[in-house]
């Protein structure tokens, strides 16, 4: 029997700096869960591609910039359906989130929205996310904070 194909959804970590200095992830809640933003990946779709779409959808960010290149990471299976997400990372310049309107809910898909440090993230997290966070973490500390332009 051939093994089901497994969902697939793709999303970002996304930081900004304070100060020039401290990393702040920004985090979405629903359903009591915290996030990053990520949704499935459509037909014909790149995972970056996804990823920069979710943002815009369910952060209203369309200025990210992907300083630190292509790289990911996976989460391991999760949810009934075994789903896997995979996350980049990207920084933006702003500090107010407007959670954008769903045209199929209705209402914003997020309840909440914060730029949480490190350890403050790491508290809302699931063990899953954690993973996720401290893989960007280590990625933004060893490479550095991006926004090399000058």
């Amino acid at each position: 029997m051939p093994m089901p194909r497994r969902i697939r959804s793709a999303g970002v970590v996304i930081v900004r700096r304070y100060k020039d200095r401290e990393v702040l992830f920004l985090v979405l809640r629903a359903f009591g869960y915290w996030d990053f933003p990520k949704g499935l990946v459509e037909a014909e779709e790149e995972e970056t591609e996804t990823a920069k779409r979710e943002a815009a959808e369910e952060a209203g960010l369309h200025d990210l910039k992907f300083s630190w290149g292509d790289c990911f990471i996976d989460t391991e299976a999760y949810g009934r359906d075994r789903k896997i997400a995979r996350y980049f990372i990207a920084e933006t310049r702003k500090s107010e989130i407007k959670l954008p309107i769903s045209a199929e809910l209705g209402r914003p898909e997020h309840d909440e929205w914060r730029w949480a440090t490190l350890e403050e993230a790491q508290e809302l997290f699931k063990p899953r996310l954690i993973r996720v966070l401290l893989w960007a973490d280590q990625v933004i500390r060893d490479v550095g904070t991006g926004d090399r332009s000058s």
